[in-house]
Formats: structure tokens, sequence, C-alpha cells
């Protein structure tokens, strides 16, 4: 048993030409190795890349609001499954302005965008964007006119309407790959093809943006790392030679197709305190038209923030809560 110990805990000594000497643990080394192996196992768990990919059987993750706001074990569990599956619904806050900047301080800090910091789902008269009336909003990740779309949404639904106004949610990823698997040739396309989106208006300030962004972004390895779609903010600008024009739009049928099938949607009505918090990189949302009463008026607040502030937050706990990473 002793000698096992021994090897299980090894130190490796150097001595460099210029006589100094490092000492370095034997765990260490061997995480930090440079075999595929340790080189995946490191990159999962600084990263945690391993998707839950699902369909409209899908029961979303639940927490309680209070709980992740004051207890770190909560909040971890949150992080995890909002990484993993994307989606993760918290059940109780108070049906009143302010909760969504109380669950970001709980991570960091809000992403601030032309929308302000938080911002108001209400009918309002002319109005700057889709979100802002009572129609159906079709499946879309929000900001694709910005070159970088903030990673994670927050929505806490103060009052709901009197009829309608059901939210869907598709696993962007998890569409991505029935595509490519389906039609190999519209993946490529989606893939490749450079998008104009844009943007204009005035809310918290006047705002006029461009990008170009391609619908779905892949990277070295070619996996999927984020969905760009939003068709309200699609710009009438299609920056493509004539002959790459119809093989995009069917491109982009064939995905919007997958992503509109019944069984690849899941459905929920969220009522006054619900909070659902999901990766805008990933799911793209909807939302069905709805009726409001005067005495009854639809009224959601939502928040942005980014990956970067969620990872380090998660980091941080799983530290606290596991004391190790």
């Amino acid at each position: 048993m002793k000698e096992w110990l021994r090897k299980k805990h090894f130190k490796v000594s150097i001595v460099w030409p210029d006589q100094h000497m490092s000492v370095f643990d034997g765990d260490w080394l061997k995480k930090h190795c440079f075999s595929a192996a340790a080189r995946q196992a490191m990159q999962e768990e600084l990263f945690l890349n391993e998707r839950y990919y699902w369909d409209s059987k899908l029961r979303i993750p639940t927490a309680d609001y209070q709980e992740v706001l004051h207890d770190d074990k909560a909040a971890l569990a949150w992080l995890l499954a909002l990484r993993r599956v994307g989606i993760v619904y918290l059940k109780g806050a108070p049906a009143e302005e302010g909760q969504v900047a109380r669950l970001a301080d709980r991570i960091g800090y809000l992403r601030l965008t032309f929308y302000g910091h938080t911002w108001q789902v209400q009918d309002k008269a002319m109005a700057n964007n889709v979100a802002y009336t009572s129609g159906k909003l079709s499946l879309h990740t929000d900001y694709p006119a910005l070159h970088f779309a903030p990673g994670v949404q927050f929505l806490h639904c103060i009052n709901q309407a009197v009829n309608g106004g059901e939210s869907e949610v598709v696993d962007g990823f998890h569409m991505a790959e029935k595509l490519q698997r389906e039609d190999p040739e519209a993946f490529r396309t989606l893939t490749s093809v450079r998008v104009d989106f844009t943007d204009t208006g005035t809310d918290y300030c006047d705002f006029m943006l461009q990008s170009k962004k391609r619908i779905i972004d892949v990277d070295a390895e070619g996996r999927v790392v984020r969905i760009n779609y939003n068709n309200a903010t699609r710009d009438s600008v299609l920056d493509l030679p004539v002959h790459r024009v119809q093989p995009f739009y069917r491109a982009l049928k064939a995905y919007v197709n997958i992503m509109n099938r019944l069984e690849n949607v899941v459905t929920y009505k969220m009522e006054p305190g619900d909070i659902v918090t999901f990766d805008n990189w990933r799911l793209l949302h909807g939302r069905r038209s709805y009726i409001s009463r005067p005495d009854r008026l639809r009224h959601l607040e939502g928040a942005y923030l980014d990956w970067d502030e969620v990872m380090s937050r998660l980091r941080i706990l799983r530290k606290a809560v596991h004391g190790e990473l």
C-alpha cells in the first residue's frame, strides 16, 4: 500500500542548465500532458462543452429562484444545467420588475445593449421590435445584428396574457445535427454563407446595426458552436453571387422546416413569478400570438448576460462547492 501511495503522489524534479530546480507534482503533469485524452479532459473541465440534445419530450430543468439566490449548491446546479441542457426554469420570483437584475447579480453583471440593461416586453405603440407587439414571434435567436450576440437570456413573467402567449423553444444545435444528417449540402451552405442582419431604431439610445453572420457557426473541428437566425432582422440585402441565392434559400428552408416539426418544439406557458434562463447561442425561441385586456396586459422583463461571466461564476461556484477545478 505504501509503495502504491508513493507512485500515485510522485514528484518530478528538474535541474535546468542555469542550475535552478523546478519540482512538479505527478498528477499535475499527467493532467497537463499533451495526449489527446488529457487535452480533451482539460477542455471539458474548463469549458463544459458536452451537451444534452433534446426534442419536444424534454422536461425543462426547474429550480427555486430564492434557493438559487442564496445557496451555492442550487446556483451551481442551475448553471451546470443551463450549460448542458441550454434552458432552466426558475420558479418563485416576486412578480415585479427588478428580479432579472437580482439574478444577474448572482453571476456578475448584465450585458448592456441598445435596449438597455433590462427591457420590458409589452405591447407598445410604434413598436421598434416585433417582440413589443401581440403577434406571433417565429423561432429565432436574439441580436444576430450584433457581431457578438449575447450568450444568455433571462425572461421574467410579471403578468401573462388572458389568452395565448405560449413560449416555444427548439434545440438549435440538435436541429443543426439533424440537418447535417438529412441534408449535408444544406448544412454546408449554412455553415459557409454569410448573411446580412440589420437593426435600426431608438430605445436606450438610437442605433443602426449591421453584421454578417453564418446561420450556423462551427469550430475548427466542425462542431456547432452558435446559431445566428432572426428573420425579423435578416436584411433585405443578400450579398451573394446570383448562382448562390437559390441554394441559400433552399438550405435555410430545410433548416427552418426541421425546427418547426412538432416533435422538435417544446411549448410552455409562463406564469407570474416564473423566470426562464436560456442559451441564446444555442436555442431558438418564439412566442404564440396573444390577447390582453387593459386590466391584464402581458408583461415580461428581459435581460442578457455573456457566457464569459456565466462560465466564470460557474467555475467559482464549482470550486466553492467541490473544492476543485
